[in-house]
């Protein structure tokens, strides 16, 4: 959503703005479109985390209508999936009080975490009407409530590339063994080229599938598969000029560098 209108801000005041990917080296880094500071970047989405109303987000007229119905002029003209006849309000559970230099609001359920307000950033101006839990998640990772567009992760790669060309740009690291409701998409790439989307590291078995020959397949047999399937697919190309090709192959031999460094 910022990468939209940053480039939509960029593009009306220089003219369009284009990020030149080099498709045989989709992954070599890109030039900030700015200075900035931050080199590494570890993005937590806590999926069933308690609600913000009882973390950070105060809401004192709530409390007025704690176990009352809700209002009429909120339910009105709206349709609300799992949501019967007219709902009770819920107030604030927990103690909430303000910390910090800025007064920043945080529940008594993080003693710890309150200690070092002054080195947190609260963004609060990001909104939705998005409250089911599928959609939601989408609107919070792609910046829109339905299938198809890239994650957040996909367009920070896209732009900026990465330092290491032996690895995926956009790791995935799971946890709490449950599927999520909107798979993968989660970390998709949408419409953006395949390499960047997001790769899912396991905690069991091989850490990234297909990183492993099959038994039988020595690290020679699996370079003359992949130089033949280099040909192939250059032709393809000649015949397409379609990048997705060129990019297939910049995968495959990223892939083959990660087995031969086992």
């Amino acid at each position: 959503m910022w990468l939209t209108n940053q480039l939509t801000q960029d593009a009306s005041a220089t003219g369009p703005l284009v990020i030149n990917n080099d498709p045989t080296a989709p992954l070599a880094p890109q030039s900030p479109l700015s200075n900035t500071k931050v080199k590494k970047v570890i993005y937590l989405h806590m999926i069933g985390a308690p609600s913000q109303l009882e973390l950070f987000d105060y809401k004192p007229i709530l409390k007025n209508y704690d176990g009352k119905d809700c209002p009429k002029s909120y339910l009105e003209g709206e349709r609300f999936a799992f949501i019967q006849g007219t709902p009770q309000m819920l107030g604030p559970v927990y103690p909430i009080q303000q910390h910090g230099d800025s007064g920043a609001w945080i529940s008594d359920r993080l003693p710890e975490l309150s200690k070092h307000t002054n080195k947190m950033t609260f963004i609060k101006t990001m909104k939705t009407d998005q409250f089911n839990h599928g959609p939601a998640q989408l609107m919070v990772q792609t910046g829109h409530p339905r299938l198809g567009y890239p994650a957040i992760g996909s367009w920070v790669t896209w732009g900026l590339g990465s330092e290491n060309q032996n690895l995926p740009g956009f790791m995935v690291l799971l946890s709490g063994g449950r599927v999520l409701r909107v798979g993968k998409s989660l970390w998709g790439s949408g419409f953006l080229p395949s390499v960047y989307q997001g790769v899912q590291c396991r905690s069991f078995g091989d850490p990234v599938l297909n990183t492993r020959n099959p038994q039988g397949i020595s690290a020679r047999s699996r370079r003359r598969t992949l130089d033949a399937l280099q040909e192939l697919n250059h032709e393809t190309f000649a015949e397409l000029a379609d990048d997705e090709t060129v990019i297939r192959i910049a995968l495959y031999e990223m892939a083959f560098r990660m087995q031969t460094s086992v």
